[in-house]
């Protein structure tokens, strides 16, 4: 490393090192949809680790990590302030403060990484396993927010397959070490080198893993109902007629598919109240079986649900999502804190939805058991893992309306790929203004509605795979290496440090 030294930027110090390590996490959150530049994240990824193993202090490995996190969550998660566009009176105001504060909170995972790391003088290599471990830490903790995980880069790519087996952190601990590859190699060290060589082996094998696509002959086809409301449109009275019409009328057209699914909260009433409204969604369906999205009320609690109305026209199964968004579906201490006008942006309810009571499969006959997720539910690979028993296909219903036109519908559609093919389970995927899609076991889109587009999409529904490791296992293997990683160069670093001392 000692041609460090001719890099003299980045060893900047000051407000100048300050912009270069954030500088390095916006060019790391380039591998992230919609812009998939997988190779320019590798390398920002490696010279922000660069810039943390090359810290003096532990303070001074704290401001970098966390700088290089808000650079990497500032792009990533800038899709973060379109909810708070949606209804500018109530939360306008709170959208540049949503930015920032996700960011830099978001980035203090990051930043103790750095601290810690040079505290513990483990360099380079020990400050790529110290970042996994941290995002691995925010994908739990605090009800857990894996969006944006550094793993997400592969989606496009054939690494992506080996979700199957190490799942998302162990696509974040490679990428991680792939970037620290690149500098090393920047360096000519043989390490980096090594590690490359290691890179084009999960390349090829992950194309192996991902085979070709499987002949659909034969299979029930499902539709699936894009209605394009805009979310400030989406509950005016004067437009619900409109978006409610075009569900009915992809629901009737010709020729009839197996399955019909409905976005998240596409029926405009709560399902207490909604008997006229059931009625005209059965005859539209004609025997077809339609799940729909829908609010309900027990008592004064709320749900955001999922319905089936079978082919006699009766709700016969329901599933209430129980992952809720903090701040978005409800507010902790949501009574006190609507006296002063604060409210969930999903709900103008004190408390916001109720949690239902975990994760349920729906039976739809001929086309198997599937596991509804509800929007949010699909982003969190536990959630999917967590299904009482292996069923057929995961089927998630979303409002991605939410999330604006840029980035955030294109990283929700990439986290469902990945949820596929860490299942060996085919999804398919309602969303109310796209991205709807049929997705096959390996990650593979095979249908879908484009982004701000009304209409449905007919598709055969793929076949599961066999069961992959991942959901066996599920974090156990990518944990292992984390803790086997950390103590193996922790050892080294030592033994080094040592050599030199005397």
């Amino acid at each position: 490393m000692a041609e460090v030294a001719s890099w003299r930027w980045v060893r900047a110090e000051g407000w100048r090192g300050l912009l270069v390590s954030v500088g390095a996490g916006v060019i790391a959150a380039t591998g992230q949809a919609p812009f998939d530049l997988w190779f320019l994240s590798l390398i920002g990824l490696g010279l922000g680790l660069l810039r943390v193993s090359l810290a003096g202090t532990a303070r001074q490995g704290f401001w970098r990590g966390w700088a290089f996190g808000f650079g990497y969550f500032a792009l990533a998660l800038s899709w973060i302030i379109e909810p708070f566009l949606v209804d500018l009176a109530r939360h306008g105001w709170m959208a540049p403060f949503a930015l920032i504060g996700m960011a830099g909170g978001m980035a203090l995972f990051w930043g103790a990484a750095g601290g810690i790391s040079v505290r513990l003088r483990m360099g380079l290599w020990g400050a790529a396993v110290l970042l996994a471990a941290a995002e691995f830490l925010r994908s739990y903790i605090f009800t857990g927010f894996p969006w944006a995980l550094i793993g997400h880069i592969w989606i496009e790519t054939p690494v992506a397959q080996w979700a199957a087996i190490i799942g998302p952190q162990g696509l974040t601990l490679l990428a991680l070490l792939f970037g620290a590859a690149i500098v090393m190699a920047g360096q000519r060290d043989w390490r980096g080198a090594l590690v490359g060589l290691g890179f084009a082996l999960f390349w090829i094998t992950g194309n192996a893993l991902q085979g070709a696509p499987e002949d659909l002959t034969d299979r029930p086809v499902v539709r699936l109902v894009q209605p394009n409301a805009p979310q400030h449109q989406k509950w005016d009275p004067a437009h619900i007629p409109t978006f409610f019409r075009r569900a009915i009328a992809a629901s009737e057209a010709n020729p009839r598919p197996d399955l019909i699914i409905w976005p998240e909260t596409s029926v405009p009433v709560a399902l207490d109240r909604a008997d006229r409204t059931l009625a005209v969604m059965a005859d539209a369906a004609k025997g077809v079986p339609l799940v729909f999205g829908i609010q309900r009320f027990e008592g004064r609690q709320i749900y955001n649900s999922a319905a089936l109305l079978d082919s006699e026209g009766r709700v016969s199964q329901i599933y209430d999502k129980y992952h809720l968004v903090p701040f978005g579906e409800y507010v902790p201490f949501g009574n006190v804190m609507a006296r002063f006008g604060i409210h969930g942006m999903a709900t103008t309810q004190g408390d916001g939805f109720s949690a239902g009571p975990g994760p349920r499969l729906m039976d739809l006959g001929a086309l198997g058991r599937a596991l509804p997720l509800i929007c949010y539910e699909a982003v969190f690979p536990n959630d999917v893992g967590a299904a009482p028993e292996r069923p057929a296909f995961l089927m998630q219903l979303t409002n991605d309306a939410w999330f604006g036109q840029i980035s955030g519908p294109y990283q929700h559609l990439a986290q469902a790929r990945l949820r596929a093919i860490e299942q060996g389970l085919p999804m398919v995927r309602a969303a109310n203004t796209g991205v709807s899609a049929v997705i096959d076991s390996k990650g593979r889109v095979l249908a879908a509605l484009p982004l701000g587009v009304a209409g449905h999409v007919d598709h055969p529904l793929p076949a599961p795979a066999s069961r992959t490791i991942y959901s066996v296992t599920g974090d156990l293997l990518a944990l292992s290496a984390l803790i086997t990683l950390f103590f193996a160069i922790w050892a080294y670093q030592r033994a080094v440090l040592r050599r030199f001392a005397d």
